[in-house]
């Protein structure tokens, strides 16, 4: 089996508040944190925009980063957008459907992004993945739950013959838990830079500021996030 550096991270990243505060995480631990985010056809670019500015906001303001943060890589992944109907990757509705899940459902895409990490992290030797899922607040994806996520994790150790690990510091806790888990990690300063920068909502809308950030504010997404905030805010 190869033995992967353990001092060195590959952070999933999208750009959305999860990612994000799992990517203030990760500099807090790893000598050396590259990134991953894919392109995959969504709906709209606005997270991958934002990812840019995040990594840049996280390198000149917070010492976490000096010297740690280092390679940024996107990957194409549009063949999802080929064999699915998400709302995720076209202009259709969102909303709830018949068997429960949301329409924003793309069929195992957080099972594809892991395939694709590991890949870049066994080329690279950084033998952790750190990825920002969560299945307390979420909108019921199947592939953000633990077992799902052991299960990848097992079938790429085997696939690989590595010891790579996969740490989801986000997994069991909830969205108004997650702000301060970002406050404990860099203050009320990497806090402000998640609110104001990261994206979340479905839609894509950065024309509609709220007080816990941009978006539309009546998708799944956003909804969460508000719910996350406000619960933070009356409890600091």
């Amino acid at each position: 089996m190869r033995k992967l550096a353990k001092n060195k991270a590959l952070v999933v990243f999208s750009g959305g508040q999860d990612s994000s505060i799992a990517l203030g995480w990760a500099l807090e631990r790893y000598d050396h944190v590259e990134t991953i985010g894919f392109n995959y056809n969504q709906r709209h670019a606005v997270e991958l925009g934002a990812r840019v500015k995040i990594r840049s906001m996280i390198q000149d303001h917070f010492p976490n980063a000096a010297g740690r943060l280092g390679p940024d890589k996107i990957v194409n992944a549009g063949g999802l957008s080929d064999v699915t109907s998400s709302a995720m990757t076209r202009e259709s509705e969102i909303e709830t459907a018949e068997n429960g899940l949301p329409t924003t459902f793309l069929p195992a895409r957080n099972l594809m992004f892991l395939v694709l990490s590991a890949a870049l992290a066994y080329e690279r030797d950084l033998g952790v993945l750190v990825a920002g899922m969560c299945e307390v607040d979420y909108s019921g994806y199947p592939d953000c739950r633990e077992e799902t996520l052991e299960a990848q994790m097992h079938a790429i150790r085997l696939g690989t013959e590595s010891d790579i690990t996969l740490e989801a510091p986000l997994l069991k806790i909830s969205k108004a838990d997650s702000w301060h888990l970002a406050k404990k990690i860099a203050g009320e300063g990497f806090v402000n830079l998640v609110n104001e920068h990261s994206h979340s909502c479905y839609r894509g809308v950065r024309s509609k500021r709220h007080e816990w950030g941009y978006g539309c504010g009546n998708c799944p997404a956003c909804e969460l996030r508000k719910i996350g905030w406000d619960a933070y805010k009356t409890s600091v």
